[in-house]
């Protein structure tokens, strides 16, 4: 690589790191912990590309970009943050940031990244809008590679034109997403209307539906339920689809490709639907953003209802153990339930067990939290994972690292299972395992494993 790189985080290591390994690689760094100094630099005409981090002590990385981008056109900029939510991403893609990388980043992905920020000349500027402000109220959190890959994808096709397709279980946030893809696409200002089945029936349904959608965006709710004559109105009503048509997206926890198979969804209307598919993984396939979500809802709390609560740490592992079955729905529900009925600011283990009360128990994840179906190999769940993985990135292959990310997601499980089964105890957990007790040690370390007052599963 050859050029001045400018990287701007308030985290010495970060900017320690950083600099060490762009300057290997044969740029000029100038790093700070200064947006103001940041941008002083910037309009000296100082560096090729920007890598910013996007809270800093003196200002926001992400308000920063129009005036990055109206100082000096064409300037790269990459944004890293540690706030690992869908807005962060649209945001950083709205304000024609070069590229988004989620903290803790993959330091050979961003060096990666950054060659090709600095050999790629910009396309012709194009007029900037300011980001908007993101808000706390939709749930849509996550530091998995499942979910980045999914806020990637969400942003590259929030202004195209291309129908979308959501699937995923009850819960996991379909419906959010689609108002997302609506609330920061051009299309903003106009209506989002959502439609069931019933607002099809009769003559004037799909003429009075595209009527009210008036060129914004219509979202067909859990579409995979509509019986064939209503699907056959909206094979019509797409067929009719002329000038200002509205945005057409739709939600199926259903897999429509199976039901097409199988004869009970028509294929044209599948392919119409589905120009870009979009899967939420349930709260199996991210295990890791459990607490990160339980933290969102509890910091809402204390907003909304000025409510000051936090998990106990026995609580916080039920929270992570527990199956969740009606994915972030339920968790967000149990969390607003613990705001209001918790005695003490520290929710214990067992007002949690309370509130969860007849619903399904904790179940051991296998592998990398995919649920596996009765009968089914280990092998088979986790190659369903892995391929649902790699087809979250449209096409693209996956950040490299691949191998060490996915042993990590299956280590990481396995070992707190087996700590949890042997109540903590190291040695029968080595022995277990089969492997040496200073591995396993080891493995607790490298895992940042908390293995304190840890018991058995209820």
């Amino acid at each position: 690589m050859d050029g001045t790189v400018l990287v701007a985080d308030d985290d010495r290591t970060i900017r320690t790191v950083l600099t060490q390994a762009l300057t290997r690689a044969g740029c000029k760094v100038h790093a700070t912990s200064s947006l103001m100094t940041l941008m002083r630099w910037v309009e000296e005409g100082k560096g090729d590309l920007v890598i910013s981090d996007v809270i800093m002590p003196d200002g926001n990385g992400l308000d920063a970009l129009p005036r990055i981008a109206k100082m000096r056109p064409g300037l790269p900029v990459i944004v890293i943050s540690a706030q690992n939510t869908i807005m962060t991403a649209i945001q950083a893609a709205e304000a024609e940031a070069f590229d988004y990388l989620p903290k803790p980043f993959d330091l050979p992905d961003l060096m990666k990244r950054s060659s090709k920020a600095l050999d790629q000349k910009r396309r012709a500027p194009k007029v900037v809008v300011a980001p908007r402000d993101a808000g706390d109220d939709l749930p849509l959190v996550g530091r998995t590679p499942a979910m980045q890959a999914l806020y990637r994808l969400v942003a590259r096709v929030m202004n195209t034109d291309l129908s979308v397709l959501i699937t995923g279980e009850s819960g996991t946030g379909k419906s959010l997403i689609a108002r997302a893809i609506h609330d920061f696409s051009d299309r903003r200002t106009l209506p989002f209307v959502v439609a069931q089945a019933a607002d099809l029936q009769g003559v004037d349904g799909p003429s009075a539906l595209m009527a009210k959608a008036r060129g914004g965006s219509i979202v067909f709710d859990e579409v995979g339920d509509f019986d064939d004559d209503t699907q056959a109105r909206v094979v019509r009503m797409l067929d009719l689809l002329g000038d200002n048509a509205p945005r057409i997206m739709s939600t199926s926890q259903l897999d429509l490709s199976a039901r097409m198979e199988s004869g009970s969804f028509r294929s044209d209307l599948y392919y119409r639907l589905g120009g870009v598919t979009l899967h939420v993984p349930s709260l199996r396939e991210r295990v890791d953003d459990i607490p990160l979500l339980a933290e969102h809802f509890l910091a809402r709390g204390e907003r909304d209802l000025g409510a000051v609560r936090r998990l106990s740490p026995e609580a916080g592992d039920l929270v992570r153990a527990y199956s969740w079955p009606g994915n972030v729905r339920q968790l967000e529900n149990t969390i607003r339930r613990l705001l209001v009925t918790a005695s003490e600011s520290e929710i214990a283990r067992a007002e949690i067990e309370q509130v969860l009360g007849n619903q399904p128990s904790p179940e051991p994840r296998a592998g990398m939290g995919v649920a596996m179906g009765e009968g089914e190999k280990l092998s088979a769940s986790v190659a369903r994972h892995l391929k649902r993985y790699f087809d979250l990135h449209g096409g693209q292959l996956p950040p490299a690292g691949v191998y060490q990310r996915i042993l990590r997601e299956v280590e990481l499980p396995l070992i707190e299972i087996a700590l949890d089964a042997t109540a903590g105890n190291q040695a029968k957990c080595a022995d277990l395992l089969g492997i040496n007790r200073n591995t396993l040690r080891k493995k607790i370390t490298d895992l940042d494993i908390r293995v304190t007052r840890r018991r058995k599963l209820m």
